[in-house]
């Protein structure tokens, strides 16, 4: 039963692999139609046929209306521009990134919303840094770190509550696990518009953030400096919310955000 389990597997990333070779196939070719991808591809041209049919149904490929070609559809486009938007917020943000860690002189971080998790997708030294870890990449969990609570605290109130019906993964004593408790500090983020976390990721190590906001202000990113514990302390926390604040603002500016009034 393994066995069968294991060649259903393998045939999902075959079909996976003959989707991506079709569209590279649309992209080369500009359009093509179906008994064409059949050839390049080596397969029966009912498979063929299936597989573009599926694309087209996900808005990947369309028919051009010439007799079954097919070419590469505006979903392409979509995703392309998911990706691109995040490339063009690295580029408009690091100058902005980089003042804030000169200020703070500490570690900045640029972190998007990814799931269950926030993703760092930027990271600036400041000259005050302690620490050689390269957050960039890495996926931290929403409810312990303080870029995760900003998404957290601009989620929609339904999908906020279905988040805080699961368990919460406690990885310090000072992590956050209690639902109440961290939607009244949810709260205190939307009203400060700032958020903290202290030492509930790791022990010793304490953030600041801030919401990146679109030009239709969704939240999008934030913008976060994390330090030791002893340089950001509980009392400290305000001022380095006033840097993360402006920093944030700074960023939401240059890709489009107007504040209203």
């Amino acid at each position: 039963m393994s066995n069968h389990r294991g060649s259903g597997e393998g045939f999902l990333v075959q079909s996976v692999d003959r989707a991506v070779a079709a569209m590279e196939i649309l992209a080369r070719r500009g359009a093509a139609r179906v008994t064409e991808v059949a050839g390049e591809l080596g397969i029966h041209k009912s498979t063929a046929f299936r597989l573009l049919s599926t694309l087209e149904a996900r808005g990947l490929v369309e028919q051009d209306g010439d007799r079954g070609r097919y070419r590469l559809g505006f979903g392409v486009v979509r995703l392309a521009g998911a990706a691109t938007g995040r490339l063009e917020l690295n580029q408009y943000s690091r100058p902005i990134c980089e003042r804030l860690a000169e200020q703070a002189g500490e570690t900045v971080n640029l972190a998007v919303h990814d799931g269950d998790h926030a993703i760092n997708v930027e990271q600036v030294m400041g000259s005050a840094s302690v620490t050689s870890v390269n957050w960039v990449g890495q996926r931290t969990p929403l409810h312990a770190t303080s870029s995760g609570k900003v998404f957290l605290a601009h989620l929609p109130a339904a999908e906020l509550a279905a988040l805080l019906a699961r368990p919460l993964a406690r990885f310090t004593a000072n992590t956050i696990v209690d639902p109440p408790a961290l939607s009244e500090q949810l709260d205190a983020i939307r009203a400060d518009g700032f958020a903290y976390s202290v030492e509930e990721l790791e022990i010793g190590l304490n953030a600041v953030a801030a919401p990146v906001r679109s030009f239709d202000g969704a939240v999008v990113a934030a913008v976060s400096v994390s330090g030791p514990a002893y340089r950001i302390t509980p009392g400290r926390i305000a001022e380095f919310g006033g840097l993360v604040v402006a920093a944030g603002n700074a960023i939401s500016r240059r890709i489009g955000f107007q504040r209203a009034g």
